[in-house]
């Protein structure tokens, strides 16, 4: 392919890289330099193109609002699903404490570590990346796996709440008869649209994200003649369930860095991260505060009557009918928002994967809307299999695996301060390393008591899963060395080191392939459209 490429043109896309490796301005990644990661030639890169998906109009980037609204569903979605901390901390005051206080010690510390390493490694791949850079290839497979069947879980709970709303309105779907093949039609019809690209995907979340949250706004506004503040105080502690109270609050807080693993996709993400990244904080407080301080103030409700698709009652007593069916229908589109946003994150995990070498190429095959297919298909048949699972269960696994992925981000992001002060950091937490660290302390702690609180079953079974991580990267490694499969990159070696060198004798290659790949395209403009269309 290199050949075809006449010597002129040759010479010029060459001395074109030359200039972005020697240039001050352009820093290269400690891991991804033949991409340039981490530099601030973000526009530089993209006046030269950085292969055909980059330039092509029909895949756009994302931009500030779409990437809030995409953040705002990986981690929240609304106040669906809080239900269990009320009825879990045995009445509203643990409940309320929770989210004033766990997005201090949890959401923001973990915000500002993604803000960090996203805007440094800005690579479909994210987290994975992150950890390759500090530790080894190895241990990046392994988060990228614990993570990836971790969002799979969780996307598994989605058609499940969606129908537990509907029940309360339509009494068939308590029936598996009923229950399974709607289960079955919301996944594939939701796979479907985050097939069609991830553009339409980030706008329609910004309009779904309107539409869920406005009912809980006018049940707010409603609720405030009714609210006796004394009511936000109750609590029996004896009858506290601390393991669901812990797990319910890490669930319906944690994500916040499943968006990095779209950075390949956003527009200008050394900026667009940290801004976004602020204003879903902001949006996920004020999803949860507003309708728990309405609900729990307003009315007298027991604990025990806070289960899931409780919000649809509470609409009933403060607003009327017409005010429950609208919470329903926010449920329902909620939900998909929150299917939508979790595909795109783990499909662009696994695609990201792929083009580093740790996964076969097959992975990152695009459809012609720029989404990455098998990957697409591969994340949709695990939530089918697991839909069967009640919510408590995959919350309990789910919760496991992500304290485990969580605990070796926190452990990367401090080594890469430490090893790697030089790093380009387009936006960087403004601390020093020692106060960082100290940050770090207390959503480590709550990760360790997650862990601790699961039970031995969850224990098992994510051990379990563990260890089919270890093995894997070794067989993958065998199956590339014995051509049983296609990969785009040799697999990285077992050092980081290592796999530093080996992606940058490759560099000059690839490089001149995109190069070559994008003068083809437009050199057939007329044909290119006609195949987008």
């Amino acid at each position: 392919m290199v050949e075809q490429v006449p010597k002129q043109e040759l010479d010029s896309i060459l001395l074109k890289q030359q200039r972005c490796r020697t240039s001050q301005l352009v820093p290269p990644s400690p891991l991804l330099s033949h991409l340039n990661i981490g530099s601030k030639g973000s526009e530089q890169e993209e006046e030269e193109g950085m292969g055909s998906y980059a330039k092509n109009k029909s895949n756009p980037k994302l931009t500030l609002l779409p990437l809030i609204a995409l953040i705002f569903y990986e981690v929240s979605g609304g106040p669906f699903g809080v239900e269990d901390s009320v009825r879990a901390g045995a009445g509203p005051l643990l409940s309320l404490l929770g989210f004033f206080i766990f997005p201090l010690i949890w959401s923001i510390p973990e915000a500002l570590l993604t803000a960090e390493l996203a805007t440094s490694f800005p690579e479909n791949g994210g987290y994975v990346i992150w950890i390759s850079s500090a530790f080894s290839p190895f241990w990046g497979f392994q988060e990228g796996f614990w993570k990836w069947l971790s969002g799979v879980m969780d996307n598994a709970l989605y058609p499940v709440l969606f129908l537990d709303y509907l029940k309360h309105s339509l009494p068939i779907f308590h029936q598996m008869i009923a229950r399974v093949p709607a289960l079955l039609g919301i996944t594939l019809s939701l796979t479907y649209l985050n097939y069609r690209g991830l553009h339409i995907v980030g706008f329609s979340a910004v309009v779904l994200a309107a539409f869920s949250l406005l009912p809980f706004l006018i049940m707010g506004i409603l609720s405030i003649p009714k609210i006796r503040p004394s009511r936000w105080l109750l609590v029996d502690f004896n009858k506290v369930d601390w393991r669901g109270y812990f797990n319910s609050m890490l669930w319906n807080l944690n994500y916040w860095d499943k968006a990095s693993t779209l950075a390949g996709e956003v527009e200008d993400p050394s900026k667009t991260f940290p801004k976004a990244l602020l204003g879903g904080l902001v949006l996920v407080m004020s999803s949860y505060l507003i309708p728990l301080l309405a609900a729990t103030g307003a009315l007298g409700s027991s604990p025990s009557e806070w289960t899931d698709g409780y919000f649809a009652e509470v609409g009933m007593l403060i607003g009327g009918f017409w005010l429950k069916l609208w919470i329903q229908a926010a449920a329902a589109v909620s939900n998909l928002g929150l299917f939508e946003a979790e595909m795109c994150s783990d499909s662009f995990q696994l695609l990201g994967m792929s083009k580093l070498g740790m996964l076969p190429s097959v992975f990152a095959v695009r459809s012609r809307y720029g989404t990455p297919t098998v990957s697409i298909l591969l994340s949709a048949t695990g939530v089918i299999f697991l839909s069967w699972m009640s919510f408590q269960e995959i919350m309990e696994f789910l919760n496991f695996l992500y304290a485990v992925g969580m605990l070796l981000e926190v452990a990367a992001f401090i080594t890469l301060r430490v090893k790697r002060p030089d790093l380009h950091r387009p936006y960087r937490v403004p601390l020093q390393t020692f106060w960082v660290g100290m940050i770090c302390v207390p959503p480590s702690f709550l990760l360790i008591l997650v862990m601790c609180l699961a039970s031995w079953r969850t224990s098992v079974v994510s051990g379990a899963v563990i260890l089919v991580g270890f093995v894997l990267y070794p067989a993958l490694l065998h199956a590339k060395s014995k051509n049983w499969m296609l990969f785009e990159a040799e697999l990285p070696p077992s050092s980081s080191n290592g796999w530093q060198q080996q992606l940058s004798e490759n560099k000059e290659v690839e490089l001149v392939e995109e190069e070559q790949s994008l003068m083809q395209d437009n050199s057939k403009p007329d044909q290119q459209d006609l195949d987008l269309t």
